[in-house]
């Protein structure tokens, strides 16, 4: 697992957040192979054409529902620009009626982290009636809680591991382990504050994560070592050690528990236009191939991802090897010294900046692509009342690590393909993403 500090501050209204989890899923480096036929040099211009639609723009219809799709939202209804949310209902496991259900809104979708994560605060009397995980590998006991330290670009969350269903649009995960943050039941520990940010304090209006990125489980590394800053159990308040897992009692992604349509997801977001847009409607897309409305293009850009979900980028000879293609981020955020900052290490150039980077699979497989992208005053545009802009950025420091996130604003006017780690995904075989 990847440690990485505090490295945006995060405020009110338009706080740059980033949501990439330092640390991977249950492993296995995968092999996406025929990786298409774009190079560098390639016109990616985000240019979104609803399938079985005419030409694209950014007003066009969605494209065909199915009992694989619900809607997603960008809009004021979370404090922050290019905030994703969609809506999951909350049971006790076997249960699918109140009190033992609730449905929550604004839960933050994001394709760089691993595991439904829910603020304590959110579901205040179902909290207590879900079941408590116990039985981590180094618990002599078996019997001691379980909880969890999950470290973000921006900080981390902790809190107990429970299990609970978890329903999506029409799809149900089972008796799935999630992690219930900032409940107050334990200290945190050190290794665990030492991360930066409680994001349970400064999450504004969000509810919690639906972390969907390329893994079942959240860290494979803890399945054979004891992770300070990672699972701990608990025997009291104060009293918590640092544990190996078993991968089936570790935080998983509720899309790999489905049923079917299970091997990954599309994100599909309309273009907006460079003022940005007050806010949009999108789908998320359940399933890889799996049925009509999840196909893959018969020419996609394809980047193989390791372990942790990471390729390259390449940006103004920098190279950046813990990169991601991050929903959860609500901007670019990349190292570049030269572009001026406000607050929150929003990016403020005096006028539109034209930029391009060039993203590569890590393992060296595939054709490296050009990528262009814009930068505009974040700051200035908040102003305006639009919550869905697709040229915000935020400033990272390479000398604390070597990230380049393609956060939202790279998800407007694409179909964007997160496969799942070692199954196959159309053609492919995970773990990838693709666009």
């Amino acid at each position: 697992m990847n440690t990485l500090k505090k490295t945006l501050a995060l405020a009110a209204a338009i706080a740059a957040l980033a949501l990439s989890a330092c640390g991977g899923g249950g492993g296995g480096s995968g092999n996406a192979n025929n990786q298409g036929s774009n190079t560098t040099g390639w016109n990616a211009t985000p240019d979104w054409t609803p399938r079985g639609s005419g030409s694209a723009t950014g007003n066009s219809s969605l494209p065909a529902t199915g009992d694989n799709t619900v809607a997603v939202h960008v809009d004021s209804m979370v404090a922050g620009i290019n905030m994703l949310r969609v809506s999951i209902q909350v049971c006790v496991p076997g249960t699918q009626s109140m009190p033992q259900c609730v449905t929550l809104d604004n839960m933050l979708v994001d394709t760089g982290s691993t595991g439904v994560r829910i603020a304590a605060r959110a579901i205040p009397t179902l909290a207590p009636l879900l079941l408590t995980q116990v039985g981590a590998v180094d618990d002599t006991s078996g019997a001691a809680p379980i909880v969890e330290c999950m470290p973000f670009a921006s900080g981390y969350t902790w809190g107990s591991v429970k299990r609970a269903d978890i329903t999506i649009g029409s799809k149900t995960a089972s008796n799935l382990p999630i992690q219930v943050y900032s409940d107050g039941a334990f200290g945190t520990p050190n290794d665990c504050s030492n991360y930066g940010a409680n994001l349970g304090d400064v999450f504004a209006g969000i509810n919690g994560i639906i972390g969907i990125d390329n893994f079942a489980t959240d860290s494979g590394d803890a399945v054979t070592t004891a992770i300070p800053g990672n699972y701990y159990y608990c025997v009291s308040q104060n009293a918590c050690t640092s544990t190996r897992m078993l991968a089936s009692k570790e935080v998983k992604n509720p899309v790999v528990a489905f049923a079917t349509d299970n091997n990954g997801t599309i994100i599909r977001l309309p273009a907006v236009p460079a003022g940005g847009q007050a806010s949009v409607t999108g789908q998320l897309v359940f399933g890889i191939g799996t049925q009509q409305n999840n196909v893959l293009p018969a020419n996609p850009t394809i980047l193989a991802v390791d372990k942790y979900g990471l390729f390259t980028t390449q940006y103004q000879g920098q190279v950046l090897t813990s990169s991601a293609i991050d929903s959860g981020t609500n901007s670019y955020a990349f190292p570049d010294d030269t572009i001026p900052t406000g607050p929150n290490d929003w990016y403020t150039p005096t006028s539109t900046l034209n930029l391009s980077a060039t993203m590569e699979a890590t393992d060296g497989s595939g054709k490296p692509v050009d990528m262009p992208f814009s930068i505009v005053n974040a700051m200035s545009l908040a102003t305006s009342g639009n919550y869905a802009l697709n040229n915000a950025g935020s400033y990272f420091s390479s000398r604390k690590h070597s990230m380049f996130l393609w956060g939202l604003p790279f998800f407007y006017g694409r179909d964007i393909y997160t496969a799942t780690s070692s199954v196959k995904a159309g053609n492919q075989t995970g773990p990838f993403v693709a666009f």
